[in-house]
């Protein structure tokens, strides 16, 4: 093909600067088609976005056949069932992570995507971005020589949402968005270690509910073992002070050490013999836009997305293994 013809199912905040302006703006891309319940806010966001096609329903999208490839953009208990119709239509399919609510759907979507002969995508685009590029290439480089550990820390302060218990958001609801924050966020690092250090071969964790705002999963720890042999911990807090706030990821390796984070740009450091070094890599505009464009490329058969139903279904994995024990 020579242009890739999108369309959304749910069109909420993550569209409207981070994947949504990325589909019509990466050259061979347009996004033609756009559903959501609530015709108000979809007429509003087709507008303002140049979508030409809108749909409450979304069996009704995923039958326009000017719709080449579908985006599920909706809370995470529906991707499994969204993705299978997708897929069943003869479509490939970009999915919101987590990929699935656990590892079990995230198989069933694989074992479909086989089934129909199509390809499976999802948006763990950190993958794609030059700053987690520039980290690999100093690992592949042996900048810090032979990695050995690695350190995850991300903590943060409760938000005002949390403290609303008669009108949580989705996210913190067990039945939507799973066991709380952890899995709209957890997914992006366990994924980009996998990409920088390889698979984790064996995870296990705990869960605990410290500030009582919500009756999901608060505070996440966690022991990672790579299957080079590397070994990780991990600590993921929503709940904590604000002077506790920290977004790190450290891997030491055998002569020295890289210093980067997860969601906030600050400059990668490497430390080693030689000194200390920076590079400073700012987050494009619309930061799905690479991977964006690595799909566009393997679907016009230029290259290949790093970013794939196998990719992710690992990440789905691990989790599931965090989040089997209670404190």
């Amino acid at each position: 093909m020579d242009t890739v013809r999108w369309g959304i199912l749910g069109c909420g905040a993550v569209c409207e600067r981070k994947s949504g302006p990325a589909m019509y703006k990466t050259p061979h891309s347009e996004l033609v088609a756009a559903m959501r319940r609530d015709r108000e806010r979809l007429e509003d966001f087709a507008r303002r976005h140049g979508v030409r096609k809108i749909y409450t329903d979304a069996d009704a999208l995923i039958a326009d056949p000017e719709v080449d490839i579908v985006y599920v953009a909706t809370p995470h208990d529906t991707h499994r069932d969204l993705a299978l119709r997708v897929l069943a239509a003869g479509k490939p399919v970009y999915i919101e992570k987590p990929m699935a609510m656990n590892a079990a759907e995230a198989e069933e979507i694989l074992a479909a995507a086989e089934r129909c002969g199509q390809k499976v995508f999802v948006a763990l685009y950190r993958r794609a971005l030059p700053y987690f590029r520039k980290v690999r290439e100093l690992l592949d480089a042996g900048t810090i020589g032979t990695p050995q550990t690695v350190e995850v820390r991300f903590l943060r302060p409760a938000v005002a949402v949390d403290r609303d218990r008669e009108h949580l958001p989705w996210r913190l609801r067990l039945e939507q968005g799973g066991d709380g924050y952890f899995y709209d966020l957890a997914p992006h690092m366990l994924d980009i270690l996998d990409f920088l250090l390889g698979e984790i071969d064996d995870a296990q964790g705990f869960k605990t509910n410290l500030g009582g705002l919500y009756d999901v999963a608060d505070t996440v720890s966690a022991t990672l073992h790579f299957r080079s042999g590397a070994a990780g911990t991990a600590l993921w807090s929503f709940v904590a002070p604000e002077q506790q706030r920290e977004d790190t990821i450290v891997i030491a390796g055998s002569r020295g050490i890289v210093r980067f984070s997860s969601f906030r740009f600050d400059p990668i450091e490497v430390t080693t013999a030689a000194g200390v070094e920076r590079y400073e890599i700012a987050p494009p505009e619309h930061i799905q836009q690479p991977l964006i464009r690595t799909i566009v490329d393997e679907l016009r058969g230029e290259g290949r997305c790093p970013s794939t139903g196998e990719t992710a279904a690992r990440t789905v994995q691990i989790m599931d293994r965090i989040m089997q024990q209670r404190f």
